[in-house]
């Protein structure tokens, strides 16, 4: 069995490949730069090809995964970067279409990511699947990328999205970036904390996506988020409580702005989203409390 990755070097990616190889599938992971390349764990089981490949590889895969796009919060967003960031999504998703398109052997099915960023802000509302966008840049880049994954069903290859929320993990995303303050006993929530933060463990994610390869009954979008969403001020409280530090320090939005400009809005957009469509198919979250998942990653 073989399986391909768009976005196989970021964050989520190599974990996924990883997870993948352990569930005795080849990984084909698309890199710019492919040379030299290799994976430690996995040096036979992972393999990286430039997306000048990408028709042939696409075509001897049988699920081809999707998480391809440019680093969302490594910049400010001037006119220039908002349009890379769509850009890379919009485009490097038509190209896997067109290579499922082209294919005589289909692959069996295409996960195609996207975010709870596709719902936009939305105070305290519960979120599910039927929920819909937001208007707001990151709403738009996601539904535009939703949009361009959906042109794969004309093939009669089974279509899944997942809306990923914040990734859980220790060396890398979200986590590692507050880890920082709290260790030095500055650590606090962004924003006023009432945002709901719709994290999920790694684990969750990468069994997630395994659940999307093997559940056949699922189709669309599904969230990937903890099924107990908490707010921010929850969450930072919970975390300094596992490093064993205060969480008496916010960092005030104005302050945001001033760092990341119009970035700071997605910073502490709130989502309290829900995974309702792997509740009602049978998933069962390894990690469904923030403290446990912390616990975990931390090793406390």
């Amino acid at each position: 069995m073989r399986a391909c990755i768009t976005g196989g070097t970021g964050f989520v990616g190599t974990a996924l490949s990883r997870f993948l190889t352990e569930k005795g599938y080849d990984v084909v992971v698309f890199t710019r730069s492919p040379e030299g390349k290799s994976d430690e764990h996995h040096p036979e089981k992972i393999s990286f090809s430039p997306y000048e490949a990408l028709d042939a590889v696409v075509a001897s895969s049988n699920v081809v995964i999707n998480l391809a796009g440019e680093n969302l919060f490594d910049q400010r967003w001037t006119p220039e970067v908002k349009s890379r960031i769509l850009k890379s999504r919009v485009k490097t998703t038509r190209a896997v279409v067109n290579a499922i398109v082209a294919a005589e052997k289909k692959p069996d099915v295409l996960i195609s990511a996207s975010a709870v960023g596709y719902y936009g802000s939305r105070g305290d509302e519960f979120l599910n699947e039927d929920a819909g966008a937001g208007a707001d840049f990151l709403a738009k880049v996601c539904l535009q990328w939703e949009e361009e994954a959906e042109e794969v069903r004309k093939t009669g290859v089974r279509l899944v999205i997942p809306r990923i929320g914040i990734v859980l993990e220790k060396d890398g995303g979200a986590l590692e970036k507050m880890i920082t303050p709290f260790s030095m006993f500055v650590g606090g929530p962004l924003g006023n904390g009432k945002q709901f933060f719709p994290w999920v463990h790694m684990d969750d994610v990468c069994n997630a996506f395994w659940f999307a390869i093997t559940e056949e009954k699922l189709e669309g979008p599904f969230n990937v988020t903890a099924p107990n969403p908490v707010t921010m001020k929850q969450f930072a409280a919970e975390l300094g409580k596992v490093m064993g530090r205060p969480s008496i320090f916010p960092v005030p939005e104005f302050a945001l702005k001033m760092l990341v400009g119009e970035a700071a809005a997605a910073l502490t957009a709130s989502q309290r989203a829900v995974p309702e469509k792997l509740k009602a198919l049978g998933y069962t979250f390894g990690y469904t409390e923030a403290a446990t998942a912390l616990k975990n990653i931390l090793g406390k």
